[in-house]
């Protein structure tokens, strides 16, 4: 087992308290007058630590139904800007500036706070470690994920229920959670079969809790390996809700399907308009003697223009994804650059890709999360 650091239950639970002042060398303004009764007030702009310097930043605005627009390279946000859905990781140099906006009111005036935490690159600036101290299963932190339930399909004629922590209307049944953190510090996300050709799991994330933009991405996992299984781990754009898929863009990290190979493999892709299903992908196969199956380190290098998938070793991607990646695909355009995205942990089960389970398919299975970190790049 991994060394743990601090967890991140603190931070999040901070950064819903909306504070007077930044920290780690912010500074913060408001420009013009402001005030009026029929102009939106300005956004606020709330700090909470991070790791190593860096903060978790939260907007929020008293206009009632207002809407919030930010941008990050200290450009006056406009409604064309990317809109605020949930709180962001800070680990770089930049200016952010927030306006907001509501039916029938003057758009706000701008505020703006700059950031200058000067972190060196590699730097551990935010982690979830799935700690628990409670003697028993426990519920993943609720201040930082949330779930996907119901039997949707999802886009792919999946078969399973996903269930939040708490479900308890059949085929969920809470007694036997689908996501769970055992006493050692480790996430569970399982599949069960509660009956025949009925099929339940978990599909958590962090949307409108926590997301971030550029960095070194790592997730510590170990995946099962049987017919008609789906395990991954990936990343929406926060604009999902407004421009849907694929304009916000998908980045798969840890992803594979099905029974173990030899050679054994995961998959890293990226998914956009003009790009989608098997378009851009690269498989990494395992040495002589590694599966899926084993504890493996899978991580995203993001920085502008580019996405780069690794396994075990930071400074050998397997594969590496530009804005010229997608050039020969009509219509396409690179969305990865718009703005933050938020967290995906699932496993599905049967659908399009894997297919459905099996006479040979054991349930229950399992994905095993060690740690999610986050790095500068």
């Amino acid at each position: 087992m991994a060394f743990k650091c601090s967890t991140s239950s603190a931070i999040l639970a901070a950064s819903v308290m909306v504070f007077n002042s930044g920290c780690g060398g912010a500074s913060a303004s408001t420009s013009g007058g402001g005030g009026q009764q029929n102009t939106v007030s300005s956004p606020a702009i709330a700090t909470a630590p991070a790791l190593s310097g860096a903060v978790v930043v939260t907007l929020s605005d008293t206009t009632s139904g207002a809407t919030i627009f930010y941008t990050l390279d200290g450009s006056n946000p406009t409604t064309l800007s990317p809109q605020y859905e949930g709180p962001l990781l800070v680990a770089s140099n930049l200016t952010l500036s927030a306006m907001a906006t509501a039916t029938g009111k003057a758009q706000s005036n701008t505020a703006t706070q700059s950031f200058s935490p000067s972190i060196p690159s590699g730097t551990l600036v935010w982690s979830e470690e799935f700690s628990n101290s409670t003697g028993a299963k426990a519920e993943p932190n609720p201040q930082l994920w949330t779930y996907d339930t119901g039997n949707s399909g999802f886009g792919n004629q999946e078969l399973e229920t996903y269930c939040a922590w708490d479900s308890s209307v059949s085929p969920c049944d809470n007694s036997h959670p689908n996501a769970y953190v055992d006493t050692s510090g480790i996430l569970h996300i399982v599949a069960q079969s509660p009956g025949t050709g009925v099929y339940t799991s978990a599909r958590m994330k962090t949307q409108g809790l926590f997301s971030f933009q550029y960095g070194r991405l790592e997730v510590r996992a170990q995946m099962p390996e049987e017919q008609g299984l789906w395990p991954s781990a990936w990343m929406l754009g926060n604009n999902y809700l407004t421009a849907g898929w694929p304009a916000s863009g998908e980045m798969d990290i840890m992803e594979r399907v099905n029974a173990a190979t030899s050679p054994d493999w995961n998959e890293g892709s990226i998914h956009g308009p003009g790009f989608t299903g098997s378009a851009i992908g690269t498989k990494y196969y395992y040495p002589t003697g590694q599966s899926a199956a084993g504890w493996h380190t899978y991580g995203m290098i993001w920085k502008p223009g580019s996405i780069a998938y690794y396994v075990d070793d930071s400074t050998h991607p397997y594969a590496t994804f530009t804005t010229s990646s997608i050039a020969a695909y009509n219509g396409s355009s690179w969305p990865f650059d718009f703005g933050p995205g938020f967290i995906i942990l699932n496993l599905a089960v049967g659908g399009n890709y894997p297919g459905a389970p099996d006479a040979t398919t054991q349930f229950p299975a399992e994905i095993q999360v060690d740690y999610v970190r986050i790095y500068t790049s």
